[in-house]
């Protein structure tokens, strides 16, 4: 290979690698765009919650929220009612239950009965 066929090739790759690189910042743009609508979805969502959740009329104990959770919460007073010598996990309960097992889900029912038992 000589000299010109190398220089040739090389710009060639550089050639490939620019219009490569230019693809990629359109894609970037695409989803920066993208993400920032779904954001703003998401941020609207959040405040349609909120302000649906501050006019619903209070359960028992002044507490806001949909019927079931008031469910799923009495689902989880029965259970334990039902085994009293059982120490649940988490993950043994909504599996008891037939609950969702993913971390999000087992999250929730950490912080409420965390919350339940102060």
């Amino acid at each position: 290979m000589n000299i010109t066929e190398l220089l040739t090739d090389l710009q060639a790759r550089h050639d490939d690698a620019a219009a490569r690189a230019d693809e990629l910042r359109r894609q970037i743009e695409d989803l920066t765009g993208a993400l920032t609508e779904t954001e703003a979805h998401l941020a609207d969502l959040a405040t349609t919650r909120k302000i649906i959740a501050e006019l619903a009329p209070t359960g028992e104990g002044g507490e806001h929220g949909p019927p079931e959770q008031a469910t799923t919460y009495q689902a989880i007073v029965n259970a334990f009612n039902q085994h009293p010598d059982q120490a649940f996990r988490v993950r043994e309960l909504h599996e008891l239950l037939g609950m969702p097992t993913d971390d999000p889900a087992m999250n929730v029912t950490r912080s409420r009965l965390a919350t339940t038992s102060k």
